[in-house]
């Protein structure tokens, strides 16, 4: 138990660790974000590229990396919101008197495998970049 003001603030560890927790989700789900926004646009730098080059050949395919992209972009979204609501959920149980029983996290592993999925698409499109 720490002091603070003169109030006994239990559970102050607890704390800490969910908003430690959060903050890495948080900053997960804008890694993703950015690395959605790098795959959306990456296609035009290649054409940009290109150009500089004076090659006539414009890149093929621009728009499965944009859809990509954007999937990548509303899964970093729905990271930070499904962290945000978590760590309020973890907060409340901390500050509870009487223990609650933990269910399993069926959003984390879901988007968990969102993101293998996202993954996966984005291995698709580049694999089929590379074949064609």
């Amino acid at each position: 138990m720490i002091e603070s003001g003169g109030a006994l603030r239990e559970h102050f560890g607890d704390h800490s660790a969910n908003e430690r927790t959060l903050l890495a989700w948080i900053r997960t789900g804008i890694a993703i974000m950015a690395f959605g926004f790098l795959v959306e646009k990456f296609t035009l730098f290649l054409n940009y590229l290109r150009i500089a080059l004076h090659q006539r050949q414009a890149i093929a395919g621009g728009g499965g990396a944009q859809v990509i992209g954007l999937v990548l972009i509303a899964v970093g979204i729905v990271t930070i919101v499904s962290a945000t609501l978590r760590f309020r959920q973890i907060e409340v149980q901390i500050d509870a008197p009487e223990v609650v029983s933990q269910r399993r996290s069926t959003s984390t592993i879901a988007l968990g495998m969102l993101i293998a999925v996202a993954g996966a698409l984005l291995l698709v499109y580049l694999l089929f970049q590379l074949g064609g």
